[in-house]
């Protein structure tokens, strides 16, 4: 069944919240505190909770399992945290990224397709139809809030420096396809594999919330410091909302990398400051 297409749920059971808040509590454990030991413990007690919750159910076959559920984000965030999240630009760095990132998502969606065969995430690229004025105001709206936000936010706070500096043409474009590459990573993960799998068992805003909290938090170890979280925070949960109503990757996807259109060209003027001088707010 489809993300989209799935019965809402809209009771929640105090034990299966508690297991899921374990659980995606070792985000902040991993890529805010980066206390790995810590993170992994928080993944094994939220299992084991889920596992204790989910005996009295599973004689009845039609509910979905918690404890799969949460596996399936608990593997990822395990392959996210076997690398640091530091960006760099050199080629083993890259590779490294694509590996672990690309593994983070690929594995829980093989897990659930193959080895539980519950379908469990998915990649709904079309979704709900053809873009309308909605759609595409947004889509202009992105933009402009991100011309208008994004220069004070990284040049003032100095999280720029928390990308490498790009001297070359070489290096500004390693810059740009990790920005985007990652971007569309977001969505494949946060959105396609944590959200939809939490929406399985809590209402949807206490799905969206989980899911931000594994966001936000892998957001802070990448670079997005100081006062970030206050844009990176509404940025996750309008995304889910934004997937549930278009019921379409493709455009959350596409809402991502004028984002980060954004993101790069302020990165590059903040580190160059003749290149990209097109932020009049920029300080």
């Amino acid at each position: 069944m489809d993300i989209g297409e799935r019965p809402t749920v809209t009771s929640v059971r105090p034990a299966h919240l508690a297991a899921a808040a374990l659980t995606v509590l070792a985000a902040p454990a991993f890529f805010v505190a980066e206390i790995p030991v810590l993170g992994f413990g928080l993944l094994i007690a939220g299992l084991l909770l889920a596992w204790l919750v989910d005996r009295p159910i599973s004689p009845r076959g039609g509910a979905p399992s918690l404890l799969r559920d949460l596996s399936l984000i608990a593997i990822g965030l395990g392959i996210v945290r076997s690398i640091p999240l530091a960006a760099e630009l050199d080629t083993w760095s890259m590779v490294k990224f694509t590996l672990a990132l690309g593994g983070a998502v690929a594995v829980p969606y093989l897990v659930s397709r193959f080895i539980y065969r519950d379908r469990a995430t998915g990649f709904p690229w079309r979704g709900g139809g053809r873009w309308g004025r909605l759609h595409w105001s947004w889509l202009v709206g992105v933009l402009v809030l991100g011309w208008l936000i994004l220069p004070g936010y990284f040049i003032s706070s100095g999280v720029y420096r928390n990308w490498p500096e790009v001297t070359s043409p070489d290096l500004i474009a390693r810059l740009f396809v990790g920005v985007n590459a990652v971007g569309i990573w977001d969505e494949l993960f946060f959105i396609c594999t944590v959200f939809a799998v939490l929406l399985r068992h809590f209402p949807v805003w206490l799905a969206n919330v989980l899911q931000a909290v594994v966001f936000v938090s892998f957001l802070w170890e990448l670079g997005y410091r100081a006062w970030g979280p206050l844009l990176t925070i509404p940025f996750a949960l309008v995304q889910g909302y934004i997937f549930l109503r278009t019921k379409s990757l493709g455009y959350v996807v596409v809402v991502h990398l004028l984002f980060d259109a954004v993101v790069f060209a302020v990165l590059v003027h903040a580190h160059n400051p003749g290149l990209f001088d097109i932020f009049p707010l920029a300080p």
